[in-house]
C-alpha cells in the first residue's frame, strides 16, 4: 500500500497531474487502483471519464448518515459509514475506483464531511497498492490532517512568488501537525517555466522533479469532457508526468512489471 497526495494553489494543474498520474500507474498494470478526490469541487471524476450520477459524494453520504440518527463518535458509526461508502459512495472501474468529497449544500465549513473521511481513508486504502489523492487548493485541508501517514507529496507550482510561500507554509504545517511523509516533491505546472526549477529548490530546499509539459490535446479533452485516461501515450503532457514519476523513483516498478 503506497499513498500519494498531489497539492498546490489553484489553477496549477494538480488534478489532471492526478489523472496523468492514474494513467502511469493504469499502463503499467498496477492494480487495485484508488483515487479520491478530496476537492469539495469536484473535478477528478470528469479527469478519469468517471460519471458519478449514481454515486453518492461522501458529504451527501454524511448527512444521509445523520439522518438516519447517531454521529460518527466511537467504532459503531465509523462502521457504519465505511459500509455505506463501500455500498453507495465507491466508484469502480475496470481500472481504479473513485471516491469524492462532493459540494456541502448546507451552511457552515467542510469539517464534517472532512472527518468522515478521514475517519475512512485508512482502512479503505489498505485494499489497494496504491491511493492517489487530488487535494483542494489552499492548507485547510492540512489542518484537518485528513490523513496522517502518506508515502510521496507531490506540490504543483505555478510561476509566482506566493507559489514558493505556499510550498514552505504547507511544510512548515504538515511537521508541525506530525503528519508523517517520505518524500515531498516540486513539480512545474503547465506554466511553470522550467529554468525556474533551480530557484524552485534553492527557495525551499526540496527536490524539483521537472515540469507538466503544455498540451494542447489536454485542454480540448477538458474542454470536451473526454477522460485523460485516453490520452495518447506519446502526448507531451504524458510523457512528462512519466518522465516526473520515474525521476521519483517509480521506474523500478516499471522495470519489475515489464523487464527487457
Amino acid at each position: 500500500m503506497k499513498v500519494i497526495i498531489s497539492m498546490g494553489r489553484g489553477g496549477t494543474g494538480k488534478t489532471s497531474f492526478v489523472a496523468l498520474m492514474a494513467k502511469y500507474f493504469i499502463e503499467a498494470g498496477v492494480k487495485p487502483l484508488l483515487l479520491i478526490d478530496a476537492d469539495p469541487d469536484q473535478n477528478l471524476n470528469e479527469m478519469v471519464g468517471a460519471d458519478l450520477s449514481h454515486i453518492k459524494t461522501i458529504s451527501e453520504l454524511y448527512y444521509e448518515l445523520m439522518e438516519e440518527g447517531g454521529t460518527l463518535t466511537g467504532i459503531s458509526p465509523r462502521e457504519r459509514m465505511e459500509a455505506k461508502i463501500w455500498e453507495k459512495s465507491l466508484y469502480e472501474a475496470d481500472s481504479f475506483d473513485l471516491l469524492t468529497l462532493g459540494t456541502k449544500w448546507t451552511e457552515g465549513c467542510y469539517c464534517v464531511p472532512n472527518a468522515a473521511l478521514k475517519l475512512v481513508i485508512p482502512s479503505l486504502a489498505k485494499n489497494y497498492r496504491y491511493t492517489l489523492i487530488d487535494s483542494p487548493a489552499g492548507l485547510e485541508h492540512l489542518n484537518r490532517k485528513i490523513i496522517s501517514q502518506v508515502d510521496d507529496i507531490f506540490d504543483v507550482l505555478d510561476p509566482s512568488k506566493k507559489a514558493f510561500q505556499h510550498v514552505n507554509r504547507a511544510y512548515k504545517i504538515i511537521e508541525a501537525l506530525d503528519i508523517g511523509f517520505k518524500n515531498f516533491y516540486l513539480v512545474g505546472g503547465r506554466e511553470f517555466p522550467e529554468e525556474l526549477g533551480g530557484k524552485a529548490e534553492e527557495k525551499t530546499g526540496l527536490k524539483y522533479l521537472g515540469k507538466i509539459a503544455y498540451d494542447e490535446a489536454v485542454r480540448e479533452y477538458v474542454l470536451g469532457g473526454d477522460s485523460l485516461l485516453n490520452l495518447p501515450s506519446n502526448s507531451p503532457a504524458y510523457v512528462s508526468v512519466k518522465n516526473i514519476m520515474e525521476k521519483a523513483g517509480y521506474i523500478s516498478l516499471k522495470q519489475l512489471l515489464f523487464p527487457e
